[in-house]
């Protein structure tokens, strides 16, 4: 079913999380960026439309000027953003340029998607970007958000922008391989989910944990996701982003993943 859903999809958002985009230095991995380029390039030549989620700003920001790590400020965390903005897109400029690929940059905040106007022109822009053969980086806006207009997460973020656009697939690239029945770093014997089409019997399945990262903070967010798409009759899976070719091993229906179906 995972490789009958990629050879349908034509208009794909890839959203990619911190931890993926990080080595283990606790650095954006250049060389991550690099293969992903070189993935999305294949699938470019072969016709698909993608767009990139992207996250990583705020350790962007600290690879690039090593201060203001430990300050809660939130003047000093967008800072951060504001700085690691230009280097995140530097490095995404640089990867694609070695296929001859442009990027452009878009910022988002609860509020575009909100206000009809200015969905409508996130949507047009976007189509422009594809119909001139341009990857569109999406990310949070943080440098100006308050909590009023936060989205808060990029899985939402990409749920959003998939729906806008009118995405075939939205695929989260992760540090897990999907949803298991219950915390697979605390329970040896946790077990993939493989596809979801109930989220109700989903729900009953899993074992929220609390405030642990499997829960309110890590695999809530994914559902959350999955359920906006879902809803608008787009299939969603999520996958560890770290496994080799990922995209290319997802298309051929051999990573483990968890499948999201309408």
């Amino acid at each position: 079913m995972l490789k009958e859903v990629f050879q349908r999809s034509k208009k794909i958002v890839i959203k990619i999380g911190s931890n993926t985009l990080t080595g283990a230095d606790g650095f954006v991995s250049k060389s991550y960026l690099n293969e992903i380029a070189n993935q999305v390039a294949e699938g470019i030549q072969k016709g698909q439309r993608i767009l990139i989620v992207s996250s990583g700003a705020r350790v962007s920001g600290l690879s690039a000027i090593n201060k203001w790590a430990r300050s809660a400020d939130i003047h000093y965390k967008q800072a951060l953003c504001a700085i690691g903005q230009v280097e995140l897109m530097d490095s995404w400029r640089r990867a694609f340029a070695q296929h001859s690929l442009y990027v452009g940059q878009i910022l988002l905040t609860k509020d575009d998607f909100e206000d009809a106007h200015r969905a409508l022109n996130i949507r047009n822009t976007l189509f422009t970007l594809m119909d001139e053969g341009v990857v569109p980086i999406v990310n949070e806006n943080d440098t100006t958000c308050v909590e009023e207009i936060k989205i808060g997460d990029n899985d939402n973020l990409a749920a959003l922008t998939a729906i806008l656009w009118g995405a075939d697939l939205l695929v989260l690239l992760s540090d897990v391989e999907g949803v298991f029945d219950k915390n697979p770093k605390q329970h040896a014997d946790a077990k993939l989910i493989e596809m979801v089409k109930d989220f109700g019997e989903l729900e009953a399945q899993i074992q929220m944990s609390g405030l642990s990262s499997f829960g309110t903070g890590g695999i809530q967010t994914k559902i959350e996701a999955a359920k906006k798409v879902v809803g608008y009759g787009i299939p969603m899976v999520l996958t560890n982003g770290k496994t080799p070719c990922v995209l290319k091993t997802l298309a051929e229906g051999g990573a483990r993943a968890t499948l999201f179906l309408p």
